[in-house]
């Protein structure tokens, strides 16, 4: 089973939760941290790195010789990574989705395509979790292709927990598609209503099954759970504002280690988790 953990925002506390519910479930869990532009849960599960991938993708190189500057390059390119100008071609690697459809289509077939690293994917064990991440690499702009290279080695004969990126953009959608149940990390204030409200409308067009954790659940007001309970949006859990917790995340320390009663919970978050699923 794959679950991913996402939120509409960031700072909601998402990968608390992921983190916690991969410590309290104990058996051979498998972890992948998606948020390959700032991945954290590495700092909080202290994983031993064993192996190390580089991840490369294919943009286009253009041949001067071969090319006429006809601009049909430039005119199926959807993200403007080409443009021809007069007696030149120039392009822009940053923005290029790697689709290959520059190559495909040039008709001196003056283009051809070569690897460009995107980042890379480091592979480990935390205890019993066997602990995955990307790395986007400095200055990279398109991260879904490397977050596809992390989800390669996503299993559904074990329990799967994916930390999803914040938001609601192509990243998280990346992340999440093809999950069995998605857990909505958010928080009772107007901007984290809002925000769960796209991200809600975001999980229901992939089809997945959700449910919500509300973080710092006693502060702000109860609109949350009033939209929650219109849209017929199981509260799987309810985690209260707690000083001590605050402290141990900034310390790199796991809520589960700080406060090992928790355990218990995000064990029942799981069961709910299994039942909502059906």
């Amino acid at each position: 089973m794959i679950i991913s953990v996402a939120s509409g925002k960031g700072g909601t506390g998402k990968t608390t939760v992921a983190v916690s519910l991969a410590l309290s479930l104990g058996n051979d869990i498998q972890f992948l941290d998606c948020d390959v532009e700032e991945p954290n849960a590495h700092i909080f599960l202290k994983p031993k790195i064993t192996r190390i991938q580089s991840i490369n993708v294919l943009i286009p190189q253009v041949d001067e010789e071969k090319c006429t500057y006809c601009g049909k390059c430039a005119e199926v390119c959807s993200y403007n990574a080409i443009a021809v100008i007069k007696k030149k071609v120039l392009f822009f690697p940053e923005l290029c989705h790697h689709c290959g459809g520059c190559s495909l289509l040039c008709p001196q077939k003056a283009i051809e395509e070569v690897p460009r690293e995107k980042g890379i994917v480091e592979e480990g064990r935390a205890g019993s979790i066997h602990f995955l991440h990307g790395r986007l690499t400095v200055g990279e702009a398109v991260s879904p292709p490397l977050i596809r290279a992390v989800k390669k080695f996503a299993r559904k004969d074990k329990t799967t927990i994916i930390d999803a990126p914040p938001g609601t953009s192509c990243p998280v959608i990346e992340a999440v598609k093809g999950s069995d149940f998605c857990v909505l990390v958010t928080e009772p204030t107007p901007f984290g209503l809002n925000d769960l409200t796209l991200a809600v409308g975001m999980v229901r067009e992939l089809k997945i099954p959700l449910g919500v954790v509300i973080n710092r659940a006693d502060l702000g007001d109860k609109k949350v759970e009033e939209y929650c309970y219109k849209e017929k949006i199981p509260i799987l859990m309810e985690i209260p504002m707690d000083k001590e917790i605050a402290i141990a995340y900034s310390n790199g320390v796991p809520l589960v280690e700080r406060k090992p009663g928790y355990k218990e919970k995000f064990k029942k978050l799981y069961q709910k988790i299994i039942e909502e699923r059906g």
